[in-house]
């Protein structure tokens, strides 16, 4: 694994080299787990495997090739991405073309950890861990389980997650297992708990599906106090993430295995940057997602520039949530959020995130879009209303009155 000082492990050109990729983190601890991975992964394969990150900490992918293609003319690219999204299926495919462009290495490229056996195995413990600690036994009382994802804007990620909550029910004695996301899409970690309420388990248990123990899976447990304290006659309580167990490392083995081998396989038949899918027709077709990736790797370029540090996502001036639960869809919200995200890409004046939300309870008078930190809320809004959102409220902070719902 890579010294402090980036300096690459591997010496004189060696056969092989591991490119470890995490997400990156503004919580130092957060990197440390995925150079620690990186450093068991190493002792397990007797290869030496480096750390890189996509963002928010060094050493960036670009540096980290770099480097290795100093000492080593092999190198096999492993993800400690739990699902692929936009950065397993575009950010880091460019970042190898690149590389590959300006060194002369071969680079093979693996997939995600997804879903696997010893992720299964390593969930089931951890829900056991958080039986223990509640004095309840699945075998005799009635358990439920809530396994909670970040969310994500692809659908197909979203879909592993709940494929992997199927998994983890099969075969055991739970009385159930859900899934649910904290943050981008629905089911949100609060329905699915008031849900689970109206069938009142005996405990619910909440896995934080995340890596590292950060500002997400704090979340993931305040959530779960807060349900805690509201239902007496249930007991809840939220498990450990992850972390660094040593059966991830029985996972990126065998990723590490396929790619050198030829034989990873992805889910395209179900990604939306390959086939049609409601809701998200402008994202198919491989050019508009290297598009947005090239757009993405610039911004963190020109911020690395400036700012002498690690690109970081600085927070939106505004967020713009838009209802696109049944009735709201039904109405045509998925063509609205849509249309609001190209006219805001469009923009050179605005700084706002539009993002999918669950029920906002006004049923009838939608597709509602709330506008934050304004607090103003949208009724009955059309595809053609968004160009009018963008240009004056985002643009110009001037409200739309005739589209005005509400306002907190």
């Amino acid at each position: 694994m890579s010294a402090p000082d980036d300096t690459p492990t591997a010496t004189a050109f060696d056969d092989e080299a591991v490119l470890l990729i995490g997400h990156g983190s503004r919580r130092e601890k957060s990197n440390e787990q995925v150079r620690e991975l990186a450093a068991g992964l190493e002792s397990r394969l007797g290869v030496p495997v480096d750390a890189t990150f996509l963002e928010l900490a060094d050493p960036a992918i670009g540096e980290a090739f770099a480097s290795l293609a100093t000492v080593t003319s092999e190198v096999t690219v492993v993800h400690c991405s739990l699902f692929a999204a936009s950065h397993v299926k575009n950010d880091v495919p460019l970042a190898i073309d690149r590389a590959r462009a300006a060194h002369e290495i071969e680079i093979n490229n693996g997939s995600h950890l997804g879903i696997h056996p010893a992720i299964v195995d390593l969930l089931d413990d951890r829900a056991g861990a958080v039986e223990r600690e509640l004095g309840i036994d699945r075998t005799e009382d009635d358990v439920a389980v809530v396994l909670c994802g970040r969310g994500s804007s692809d659908p197909d990620a979203n879909g592993d997650v709940h494929k992997l909550a199927r998994l983890l029910y099969e075969g055991r004695e739970f009385a159930r297992v859900e899934a649910s996301f904290i943050g981008v899409t629905d089911p949100t970690l609060d329905d699915t708990l008031h849900g689970l309420s109206k069938h009142r388990p005996d405990a619910v248990v909440v896995l934080p599906y995340m890596l590292g123990d950060g500002v997400l899976t704090r979340r993931v447990r305040d959530r779960t106090a807060d349900f805690d304290d509201e239902y007496p006659y249930v007991d809840a309580l939220a498990g450990d993430p992850l972390g660094t167990d040593s059966r991830l490392l029985d996972v990126l083995a065998d990723r590490w295995q396929e790619a050198r081998t030829g034989s990873v396989e992805m889910s395209c038949d179900t990604c939306k940057y390959k086939v049609d899918l409601a809701g998200y027709e402008r994202d198919v077709g491989g050019a508009r997602a290297m598009l947005r990736a090239l757009a993405h790797r610039e911004a963190h370029a020109d911020r690395d520039v400036v700012d002498d540090e690690p690109h970081s996502h600085d927070a939106p001036d505004k967020h713009v949530a838009v209802c696109t639960n049944r009735t709201c869809a039904e109405m045509g919200s998925p063509t609205v959020i849509e249309r609001l995200r190209q006219k805001v890409r469009d923009s050179e004046h605005c700084d706002a995130r539009i993002t999918r939300s669950s029920c906002l309870g006004r049923c009838g008078d939608g597709p509602m879009v709330a506008v934050y930190p304004d607090g103003v809320w949208y009724g009955d809004v059309d595809a053609g209303d968004a160009e009018r959102i963008v240009a004056d409220h985002l643009d110009r902070d001037r409200i739309v009155s005739d589209l005005v719902d509400q306002m907190l």
